[in-house]
């Protein structure tokens, strides 16, 4: 159970999760707020547009049918993966549906069979519409999906859901009765949730199949160092030869600390001799200045 997100705080979460986010028309003030509440917020849900085209669905999405009004959700996710902001507040896209399905979003517990509509979706869930025929036959390309997952996931992390379960994202056809929403070949509501988990494991800017930042260890240090040693070539070998077993990338550095500590203590004792000749404010550069002068107006008589 949450507040909703305010338009700027979607657009940040969004952006931060990876998502290409357009902002459409007045969608920040498009909504059906005079007809019932929005919030709080338990969850996600997905659906498809049964239409073709980006420019065509988005404005649908938008303004709504005559049977219908707009906005019919809140994103409309494009087949190259660009969400369409369309609107903000209270949107048409979940209608009645099953009160348990509620109850188990609440909980991120397992879902039960939607065979109920008894309960107003639109007053809790966010509505992301994805332009798709839903003919079964109308591919998903991985960068829509792509996109799905990661808008889940970012209203998913500005909330706190999904720490116990992935269930705070669902489909249209989770909910109601009698719907096929998002229908494939491509897409999978257990392969969305699966992925959001994933995605919430690390941070918001992660990508799939990217190496996160791990320490170190000694051994593969000591092979880095050998291997920047060997393909320097600039630097001598400080003493002794290669073959010598005390020749080793770790013991070198070692003694090029102590050279640069020792290095460093006798610049401390110059800069206490030097401080100490200035005592009395004897500023020691003009004093050479006038040195200098004094031979050179001697050297010319």
């Amino acid at each position: 159970m949450a507040t909703p997100l305010t338009a700027d705080r979607l657009v940040a979460a969004l952006r931060a999760e990876g998502v290409k986010v357009v902002e459409h028309r007045s969608w920040r003030t498009n909504n059906r707020n005079h007809v019932g509440s929005w919030g709080p917020v338990n969850g996600v849900m997905i659906h498809h547009t049964v239409t073709s085209g980006t420019v065509n669905s988005v404005e649908l999405c938008y303004y709504g049918r005559s049977d219908l009004p707009g906005p019919l959700c809140h994103g409309v996710i494009a087949k190259d993966g660009t969400v369409y902001l369309v609107g903000h507040g209270r949107a048409n896209h979940a209608g009645k549906g099953d009160g348990d399905v509620l109850s188990a979003v609440k909980a991120e517990a397992p879902l039960p069979a939607d065979n109920e509509a008894d309960t107003d979706g639109n007053t809790h869930f966010y509505g992301f519409e994805c332009v798709n025929l839903g003919d079964g036959k109308d591919p998903w390309p991985k960068e829509q999906v792509e996109a799905v997952v990661r808008a889940s996931a970012a209203l998913c992390r500005a909330h706190d859901w999904g720490r116990v379960g992935p269930t705070s994202v669902i489909g249209h056809l989770e909910w109601q009765p009698g719907k096929i929403d998002p229908r494939g070949p491509g897409i999978t509501m257990s392969d969305v949730r699966a992925r959001v988990a994933e995605r919430l494991k690390h941070p918001a800017g992660w990508n799939p199949g990217e190496d996160e930042e791990m320490p170190l260890t000694a051994a593969e240090i000591e092979k880095i160092a050998e291997r920047v040693w060997e393909k320097d070539g600039l630097i001598e070998v400080p003493w002794g030869t290669e073959q010598n077993p005390e020749w080793a990338p770790k013991f070198v550095i070692t003694d090029t600390g102590n050279i640069l500590r020792e290095v460093r203590s006798r610049i401390k004792a110059m800069e206490a001799q030097i401080a100490a000749l200035q005592v009395g404010g004897v500023n020691l550069e003009a004093l050479a200045e006038a040195v200098a002068d004094k031979l050179a107006s001697r050297l010319a008589e």
